[in-house]
């Protein structure tokens, strides 16, 4: 039935932009840079040009301070220009600057490009002291322009360095394209801890032994660049990317680990980068996408800019690009995601949507003057522009909005008949999971709606359903105020997502203290604390109402938009109303699906944490799917290499001993079996703060999940093997050239089972008389498949009319075969209950979770 009540817009009202300058009567002597200690929310610290770090105290009544004072040459392109903090700045006071200096040194007289490192005082935390400086690399500059300059922490933990090509046009110093040269056109990455396995940089009259070479660095012992040799021993190992012009501002997205750099373009164009270890973005054989003044080698393995605008005037041209940054401001909803930068000549300030290494379109957001950095308010995350004539301005809406209002409160969006009762109205369909998200054990209904009744959803085995414009769902919260008891409980919010014309939007109401009403929360959310009663304890907890931005933060379009909503969630039976069904069934004959819907008892369901009879491994797997694998997965915003995706087995998810892509410890990995001080993902999912994970709308800890984890860390975790760790410990080596008695299909016991069904059974690859069958039996005249079914194995019986067709396999749409992986050993029973034709054929595939 078509619903016709809901009043939700297909996308939110927009609004354009303005700037308002973010701290009014502040005195800036052309400011170039600002950044904040990890951590901190109430102080800023700003470079200006001529030589001073100035902290911003108290930041609602800013107070200026000189934290730092150098004689620097800030004449041209020069000056003061880079700052970062060290990731443990609060216990070591160390922090970084790049600036221009009037020195002497082996290399000769005048101008260098110096980066140092400082202390702050011990004593006065506003205040740094010069006579802590620390070289670690000062290279002689023959020119005042491109100069780069930029510094930033990644999310690995070490210090990365943007370097210009060192002035001349056309580069006419020859640095664009050489990395056995000098210190310039370059992005470095340096291990300033100098962590154990990493090596020394090898020499060079500019730099010094005060850090370490990544040992993954792209040009650690590289023999050859563009074609041609190099020698290993003269290469800069510092470099971890080259082939830029003047890369004036790049930032990390906190978010997914990328780098975004701009790259100041010559005589035509402008542009921007997303850099990736070992890329070479092209200048001086490139301009951006075009010709540059030199002509490549044969096969240069060039990285395209996602990004390009022509020189000139006007709304969508300039001449000088300030690289920004990827906001991630609450109160920014439309913006979310999306990296903003600006010219520094023509004052445009731009966005566009990354989408990979593509090339993109931008959009003009508003106008600035001389902008020449970015940066974020450390109070709330909103997007901070620097203009060098003296302002720090602030990115935000202007008050037209266009297009049509969200409903303001619970009653105005249509979707319930009898809100004391939580009736929804004709069309808005109740539906249930296997595995909730966790939500810091609140109590949650859920529904759906498909208004347009000519519209249908993409249905999908294991991947992510297709929905379309104008779908929406809807999840009501409610939360015990003293724990165990029903009575207690108090309507917190509900929230919709809207499946829009490209992606979705999210919005959020919270329950006024009558209960009888939900009013809209504001765009950015908002934090409410409760007094829970807890046994004998009574202790408050801080709910979160989720801004706009933070909805996209999970609902991603590689978790496909509406999560919860896919096959492994769905698949179980719900109570309609008295009349109990498969919800995936129910859907398919109610006509929701594009296509019939055929196997039911063939696809795979998340298993809850407390099915004892499921094995640990599917029980954290379904975990993982349902709280992590929104942003963990190919395509995904998360900066991690595992796949948590139930579709993906755990040998090849990168979950055991997987390698982390944050810094977390030399020893620490994803999981490491047995060792869970060592397991980055327990880690995570047992604090509460910056670093938790879930990273939103949670302030409490999910300690069934973490004993669940725990247990499989500390047991089946300890015993898994994946293919490959089988071939070693049953033949000493991998099925290959050298030793294919250890290849997959190999049969070196010649039983007729092939090395890798061995290694899924369990058996002995050169013992014969290891034996595994089927068998079949008729009961009360239906016939029946045994075999043995083995604890953390899939199996699926099969069954054909024609041996000759190897297509026609099928497996048993019976319930006795649905997927499930047993925490034991038994012997399993699958009934055929459509037995009745002459001959019939039966096998059982066998496969890993």
């Amino acid at each position: 039935m078509a619903n016709i009540t809901l009043q939700l817009p297909p996308s939110p009202p927009r609004f354009g932009y303005s700037l308002a300058n973010a701290f009014p009567g502040l005195s800036l002597t052309q400011p170039v840079c600002l950044a904040s200690p990890p951590g901190e929310t109430n102080r800023l610290f700003i470079l200006e040009k001529g030589g001073n770090i100035v902290v911003i105290t108290n930041l609602a009544s800013p107070t200026r301070t000189v934290f730092l004072g150098l004689t620097v040459m800030s004449d041209g392109e020069s000056g003061l220009l880079g700052l970062a903090f060290h990731p443990g700045y609060a216990t070591n006071r160390y922090f970084y600057v790049f600036s221009s200096r009037n020195l002497t040194t082996a290399q000769g007289n005048g101008r260098h490009q110096r980066l140092s490192r400082f202390e702050c005082s011990p004593t006065n935390p506003n205040q740094g002291l010069t006579n802590t400086e620390l070289p670690l690399i000062t290279q002689i500059d023959s020119a005042d322009n491109h100069n780069g300059g930029d510094l930033h922490f990644g999310l690995d933990g070490y210090l990365y360095v943007s370097l210009g090509d060192e002035g001349p046009q056309n580069d006419g110093a020859n640095n664009a394209q050489k990395i056995t040269k000098n210190f310039f056109s370059a992005i470095l990455r340096l291990d300033v801890d100098k962590r154990p396995g990493n090596v020394l940089p090898n020499p060079h009259p500019a730099n010094t032994t005060n850090y370490f070479i990544p040992a993954d660095n792209p040009y650690v012992g590289a023999t050859s660049f563009n074609g041609q040799p190099v020698d290993p021993a003269r290469v800069r190992t510092e470099f971890y990317a080259v082939g830029f012009r003047n890369p004036w501002r790049m930032s990390f997205d906190r978010a997914t680990g990328a780098l975004y750099v701009g790259d100041v373009g010559q005589d035509l164009w402008e542009w921007v980068d997303v850099v990736v270890k070992g890329g070479n973005y092209g200048w001086s054989y490139f301009e951006g996408l075009h010709a540059g003044p030199k002509k490549p080698p044969a096969g240069f393995p060039r990285n395209n800019p996602i990004h390009e605008y022509a020189h000139g005037n006007g709304t969508a041209r300039g001449n000088s690009i300030t690289g920004g940054l990827v906001c991630r401001s609450q109160r920014l909803s439309q913006l979310y995601g999306a990296y903003l930068f600006a010219d520094y000549v023509s004052g445009n300030v731009w966005m566009l949507r990354p989408d990979g290494t593509n090339v993109v379109p931008s959009q003009r957001l508003t106008g600035a003057q001389q902008p020449v950095a970015f940066g974020t308010d450390p109070r709330n995350g909103d997007v901070l522009i620097v203009q060098l004539s003296g302002q720090i301005m602030r990115l935000d809406y202007n008050s037209t909005p266009v297009g049509t209002p969200l409903p303001p409160t619970l009653v105005d969006t249509g979707a319930f008949s009898d809100l004391a009762n939580l009736t929804p109205h004709a069309g808005i369909v109740p539906y249930d999971l296997n595995v909730p998200f966790w939500s810091d054990g609140a109590h949650k209904q859920r529904w759906f709606s498909i208004p347009d009744t000519n519209a249908t959803i993409g249905f999908s085995r294991e991947g992510n359903w297709a929905f379309p414009t104008g779908a929406v769902w809807i999840k009501h919260f409610e939360l015990e105020l003293t724990n165990g008891v029903p009575a207690s409980r108090r309507r917190l919010e509900t929230r919709f997502i809207v499946r829009g014309t490209n992606d979705v939007y999210g919005i959020t109401y919270r329950w006024d203290e009558a209960q009888t009403n939900a009013t809209l929360v504001p765009e950015a959310g908002l934090d409410e604390v409760f007094v829970i009663h807890d046994g004998g304890v009574t202790r408050t907890q801080t709910w979160h109402y989720p801004g706009r931005s933070e909805c996209l933060t999970c609902h991603t379009a590689a978790g496909g938009g509406a999560l919860g909503f896919n096959t492994a969630q769905l698949n179980r039976d719900f109570d309609f109303g008295g009349a109990s069904a498969n919800q995936i069934q129910a859907l398919n004959q109610a006509g929701y699906f594009t296509t019939n819907v055929t196997g039911l008892h063939t696809l795979h369901a998340h298993v809850a944490a407390t099915n004892q009879a499921a094995s640990l491994e599917s029980r954290v797997r379904s975990y993982l799917a349902v709280n992590c694998s929104n942003c963990h997965q190919p395509g995904g915003p998360a900066p991690a290499a595992f796949d948590t995706r139930l579709s993906t087995p755990t040998a090849l998810a990168g979950i055991i001993n997987g390698p982390l892509k944050v810094s977390g410890g030399s020893e620490n990995k994803v999981i490491r079996p047995g060792l869970p001080e060592f397991s980055e993902m327990l880690e995570r999912i047992s604090t509460r703060g910056p670093e938790q994970m879930p990273p939103l709308a949670s302030t409490v800890v999910d300690t069934n999940a973490v004993q669940l984890l725990t247990d499989w860390i500390n047991t089946d975790a300890t015993t898994f093997q994946s293919f490959s760790d089988w071939q070693i410990a049953s033949f000493g080596g991998f099925g290959d050239a050298q030793l294919p008695r250890a290849a997959a299909s190999a049969d070196p016991d010649g039983d007729g089972t092939p090395n890798y069904l061995e290694f899924l059974l369990g058996t002995n690859p050169e013992e014969q008389s290891d034996p595994w069958h089927i068998s079949a039996r008729v009961a009360n005249s239906v016939l029946q498949i045994h075999f043995p079914q083995i604890a953390r194995r899939g199996f699926e019986v099969q069954a054909t009319t024609n041996l000759f067709d190897p297509a026609s396999w099928q497996p048993l749409d019976v319930p006795g075969n649905r997927p499930f992986f047993s925490a034991t050993n038994f012997e399993a029973v699958v009934q055929d209950t459509n037995s009745s034709v002459v001959a019939k054929f039966y096998r059982v595939r066998i496969f890993e979770q």
